[in-house]
C-alpha cells in the first residue's frame, strides 16, 4: 500500500496570499457599501496577520477568506444605485440641449 503524502507549504508562504485575498474581498464589499461587515472584518484580518505566523493564524486567515465569499455572495441588504443622476443647477434646462426661455 502506498502512503499519500501532502506537501503543505509553511504559514510563512500561505498566509501573505491569505491576507491579500481577504482584503481585496474586503475592498469588494465596501464597495457595495457593506461598511460594516467589511470593517469588522479586516480588524479580524489585521489581527491574525499581525501576530505569529503559524497554522493557527493561517486558519483563521482561511476562516476569512471563507466568511468574505459568504458576505459576496449575499444579495446585497440595501441596494444602492450604481449610477447618479445628474443634479440640475438652479436657470438651467432639464433636458440637454434645450434653451430656457
Amino acid at each position: 500500500m502506498l502512503c499519500r503524502m501532502v506537501a503543505q507549504n509553511s504559514p510563512s508562504v500561505d498566509l501573505p496570499a491569505l491576507y491579500r485575498l481577504v482584503l481585496d474581498g474586503v475592498a469588494e464589499l465596501e464597495r457595495r457599501g457593506d461598511r460594516a461587515t467589511a470593517a469588522s472584518i479586516r480588524r479580524e484580518a489585521i489581527a491574525a496577520y499581525s501576530a505569529a505566523w503559524d497554522d493557527h493564524h493561517r486558519s483563521l486567515l482561511t476562516t476569512l477568506v471563507s466568511r468574505v465569499r459568504r458576505e459576496l455572495d449575499r444579495p446585497l441588504r440595501n441596494p444602492r444605485q450604481t449610477t447618479r443622476r445628474a443634479r440640475r443647477m438652479p436657470g438651467t434646462a432639464q433636458n440637454p440641449g434645450t434653451a430656457q426661455n
